[in-house]
């Protein structure tokens, strides 16, 4: 008897040994699998279907991986202000015909024989900024480009990059229904995030967090950036340029000796941020430790963005879906 009962309590401790052990192989960031990358030197793989704002997130992601040890092979598709419907007109031009130059759009080339080139682990997929708020503007494209994606790259992982949000002193926001803009900074990501968790849930996909860690360095007491008040934007005097500290986006700055105003686009700190941010998520590592920043951004504020980048991504992993 009391063989029997030592014999239990064995077996009963190696169940629910193995199930906990698989519950913490299960990843928690609802992104793809990649600790190969690392362990053997197999480079993941990651296609980039977007426009600049794809190119600003992932602009030091080369550098980031270096240093954590990851190899990672990037391929792209990318045009200015290019939309999610854009994308799918020129993939379906190619595929009426495939001398057609509107179907090779990508410097001579078509999004079919781009995505040819290799074998990718992950494929990601964005809508231009400007209507990034506006749910009614990513469907059919959004399904239909999944749906080809999938027919030419059954074993990638499809993920869609949430943009950010405009500065908050921005002349203007995306679009948030028919006819209507966003009337703030906050109002602007709060749409575009509910449109980009939307899609992503209805085609089974996973979000990157980029616009949700612009917002909460946008939202912090200490960190937000703040106008200048105390510049004087009725008569600016080159090459003097207003306080734009901790902004994300590139603001103010002087070409042909014009004052020039991008609310739009990410600054180096911008870049920085959805770069960390892309590596929390594609590896499924904290990139708080890592020693790279662009000359530009100051020693403070390269770490709260450390800090962020890999706070929303873990805090993304619980509801990557909702």
């Amino acid at each position: 008897m009391l063989v029997n009962t030592a014999v239990f309590r064995i077996r009963a401790f190696v169940f629910f040994l193995l199930l906990f052990v698989s519950r913490v192989a299960v990843s928690q960031t609802g992104a793809p699998a990649s600790s190969d990358s690392k362990k053997n030197g197999k480079p993941l793989h990651v296609f980039l279907i977007g426009n600049s704002f794809s190119g600003n997130a992932a602009k030091y992601l080369g550098e980031l991986s270096e240093e954590g040890g990851h190899a990672l092979t990037l391929g792209r598709a990318e045009l200015g202000g290019c939309s999610l419907q854009r994308h799918w007109e020129i993939a379906e031009a190619a595929e009426a015909n495939p001398d057609d130059p509107k179907g090779k759009a990508y410097n001579g080339k078509s999004l079919k024989m781009l995505l040819a080139e290799g074998v990718w682990d992950v494929v990601t997929l964005q809508q231009y900024s400007m209507l990034s708020g506006d749910v009614d503007t990513y469907q059919p494209y959004a399904k239909k480009l999944v749906d080809y994606i999938r027919k030419l790259q059954p074993s990638a992982k499809i993920v869609f990059h949430q943009t950010w949000a405009y500065r908050s002193d921005a002349d203007g926001f995306g679009q948030i229904a028919a006819g209507k803009l966003a009337q703030s900074e906050k109002e602007m990501w709060e749409k575009s995030r509910a449109a980009y968790h939307t899609i992503a849930h209805e085609l089974g996909a996973s979000v990157i967090p980029v616009g949700d860690a612009f917002w909460r360095i946008s939202s912090d007491p200490k960190w937000a950036y703040r106008k200048d008040t105390g510049y004087d934007f009725a008569k600016p005097q080159a090459p003097s340029l207003p306080n734009q500290d901790h902004s994300l986006h590139v603001g103010y700055s002087w070409k042909d000796n014009k004052l020039g105003f991008d609310s739009h686009h990410a600054s180096a700190a911008g870049c920085y941020l959805g770069s960390l941010v892309w590596y929390g998520f594609l590896f499924h590592e904290s990139p708080v430790d890592l020693k790279f920043v662009p000359e530009s951004v100051p020693t403070d504020f390269a770490a709260q963005l450390r800090k962020t980048a890999w706070s929303t991504v873990k805090k993304s992993g619980k509801g990557v879906k909702n």
